[in-house]
């Protein structure tokens, strides 16, 4: 009996250190709050899910190849944001942490690879400061990435890679190892201009 008690807890805390390496070979180790989240948003590694459950593809991989130029302009590192599913019903002037606008994919071959989520508040759902999430405040507030959206949605946002490793950091807005090279649908834009804080 004793034996066989000792066997179970050995599989028990084998399956255990198992389960928590898996966990962390999907992304980069987060804090205890960002981990709930990615653990929320795993079913979009399939983005046929995703877009079953309102998000929808912009189609366009957004990267930044020249650094940002200009006064004026968000200070964006070199490197890829990669390719956008947006749930415009998600979109308010709180953020809800458990549920993003939007998930980033990088092309990977002839699939897509879920590698962040990202936040994002338009100036007009009437928000009046800069909002924060997770400790870490918003970007912005900028101008619409054009092409994929009109320079007049001025907006707040704000990057989490997730489950990517980011050497610019887990909340910069680029990644440098997002590539959008041989995709049908690559965009290389510049850094958006900044507009001034909503008045109140």
């Amino acid at each position: 009996m004793h034996r066989t008690v000792v066997m179970l807890t050995i599989a028990l805390v084998v399956g255990i250190s198992v389960c928590a390496l898996s966990v962390h070979a999907g992304g980069p180790a987060l804090p205890p709050e960002l981990e709930q989240v990615r653990a929320a948003l795993e079913k979009y590694h399939d983005p046929y899910v995703a877009v079953r459950d309102g998000y929808f593809s912009t189609i366009g991989c957004i990267h930044y190849s020249q650094p940002t130029s200009g006064a004026g302009r968000v200070p964006y590192p070199v490197g890829g944001m990669g390719i956008h599913f947006g749930n415009l019903q998600l979109i308010g002037p709180v953020p809800d942490p458990m549920r993003p606008p939007i998930l980033i994919y990088e092309p990977d071959g002839d699939k897509l690879r879920l590698v962040a989520a990202e936040w994002l508040i338009p100036l007009a759902t009437g928000i009046q400061e800069q909002p924060t999430l997770f400790g870490q405040p918003f970007d912005g507030p900028m101008e619409g990435h054009e092409p994929l959206m009109p320079r007049e949605a001025h907006h707040y946002d704000l990057h989490v890679w997730l489950w990517k490793e980011n050497p610019h950091g887990l909340f910069s807005p680029t990644h440098p190892g997002v590539k959008c090279e041989g995709y049908g649908y690559a965009l290389a834009e510049e850094a958006p201009h900044l507009v001034p804080h909503p008045k109140p």
